[in-house]
Order: C-alpha cells, then structure tokens, then sequence
C-alpha cells in the first residue's frame, strides 16, 4: 500500500497517517512511500522515486489528489511494475461528482453542474440558466468534489435558487476561496431537510471494496455518532459505478430515508478515529 510520506521527514509515514499504516504491517502487507507535494506538483516521477519497482498492484491511501494528478501518477506507477488497484477513471468517476451522480441519480438530492476554471466567476444570466432546472427554494453550491461547508453563508447557502443574483455572489466567492485548487467546476445542489438528533444530523460513511460493504463507519463531521443507514437501495447502485474502492456519505433526511450525500474514492476518504480500521484494511488485505 502506498502512502503519504512525512514531508518533514521523508521516509516516515505521514504522521496523520501512520497509524493506519502500522495497521497494514501488521496484516502482513507491505508499504512504500509517496511525496504528495510532489504529485499535485505535477511531478510523478520524483514523487515516486521511494517506491519499489515491480511492487505489483497497489492501493494509494492519502491526501486528495486531483484526478488529473492521479492518472499522471497512475501511469508512471504502471510503467514501473506498480500499477495502482484503481484505474484513473474509476478514480475520477468516485472523485468527481459529474462522474458518480448519474448513477445515484434516485438517491441523491438534484443536481446541476458545469465546467469551471480556478478564478473565472460566473456571471448571474449563466447561474440563472444553470439552476432553472432546480425550480426555486434552497440550494447549496461546491465544485466537484468540495464545499465551502464552513463558510455557510457566504459560500455555500443559497436561500432561494431563484435569486440568481445572490447565488452568482455566492458562486464567486466560493471560487475565491478555492482558488487554483477549485476541481472541475461549480455543483449547484437542491438544498434537503435532514433530520437532527441532539442537534446534529445522522450521518454515515460507508466503505465498499470491490462493490461490497467492508465498514459503515461515522462521518468525520460526527465522530461520536454510530449510525446504521439502509444500504439495500444503494448497494446495487455502488456495484454499477463500478469502482474497487468507494465510499459514499449518507444522512438521514427528516423523513426517514437515508440519502447519499456524497460518493468518493475511499483511497482519499477520511477514515475517523472512531472507526474499526481494522475490518476495513483486512477487507483491503484479501
């Protein structure tokens, strides 16, 4: 298994994920170390000076890398005996909302979307003619793969989808805060009710391996939670995606349905420290 290396100290594990790492030696596996400066850098080649040749195949666990970076290092990996057990595109299909929102169309809130570039607003015709589809009420706006969550109101929140206005001013500042790191272009996303118990809402993350359930652990976001969700809807839709190693994020909605928030690509999913790693790395083992 690959993993991020120390970048103060290169030939240590990333201190964030070295627990998981003692955990794959402990399985019996073996790892090697990655530089992700690096790879988002657009140097695979130096970024994987520290990996053995001929490794066979691999896993990644890490730091987000841009889908774009993730096939660069994909293929020098694969041109060095290593490939990497989740092909580029399986990768940016889980990464990338555009890629996975087909899919789980039925499970997820409505979405609309459209090609970005890092720093380039969009104008308030262009932000009304996207949402049209949307029909009025609240929404919330992200690229494709993050939001501005911590930056609510101003970066995330529209109140009301039919105020193209206020959303293309939600919009650019959104863009503004990522900066050259905005992936893809801008997700406008009808806003869902979630129910709240004791102030927080129900959420889960759900690791899959090879379109199989491996743990349902919390959500980062919720650590102390212990969820349960309903995955006799979502499991065939997780083995159409089609991806190895996926994870999807769900929450409970204030009617009673459980709701996929979010798909990703479990190599660069936060595992919390309240999960049991142990069933997921085994799962990841075999």
């Amino acid at each position: 298994m690959l993993f991020c290396a120390d970048p103060l100290s290169p030939h240590r594990v990333d201190p964030y994920f070295a627990g998981q790492a003692a955990l794959v030696r402990d399985l019996g596996g073996a790892i090697a170390l990655v530089d992700h400066d690096a790879i988002l850098a657009g140097n695979a080649i130096a970024a994987t000076r520290r990996v053995p040749a001929d490794l066979g195949p691999v896993w990644y666990r890490g730091w987000m890398i841009p889908a774009d970076r993730y096939a660069e290092l994909a293929a020098v990996l694969a041109a060095h005996g290593t490939p990497l057990r989740v092909e580029p595109d399986d990768y940016r299909a889980a990464h990338e909302l555009p890629g996975w929102y087909a899919t789980f169309a039925a499970v997820t809130p409505a979405t609309v979307w459209t090609p970005r570039k890092p720093f380039d607003p969009l104008p308030a015709d262009e932000v009304a003619a996207l949402v049209q589809p949307l029909g009025d009420g609240p929404g919330i706006v992200k690229d494709y793969v993050k939001s501005r969550k911590h930056e609510w109101t101003e970066a995330c929140f529209l109140p009301d989808l039919a105020d193209a206005g206020h959303a293309a001013r939600v919009i650019a500042r959104l863009i503004e805060l990522q900066e050259d790191t905005l992936q893809g272009g801008i997700v406008v996303r009808r806003f869902e009710d979630f129910g709240r118990a004791a102030g927080r809402t129900a959420e889960a993350r759900v690791w899959w391996v090879d379109a199989e359930p491996a743990l349902v652990s919390a959500h980062p976001d919720t650590p102390e939670q212990a969820p349960r969700p309903d995955l006799r809807a979502i499991t065939p839709l997780v083995a159409a995606l089609g991806g190895r190693f996926v994870t999807t994020d769900m929450a409970l909605r204030a009617d009673g349905e459980w709701r996929v928030v979010e798909v990703g690509d479990g190599q660069v999913s936060d595992l919390p420290p309240t999960a049991d790693a142990a069933l997921l790395f085994s799962a990841l083992a075999r």
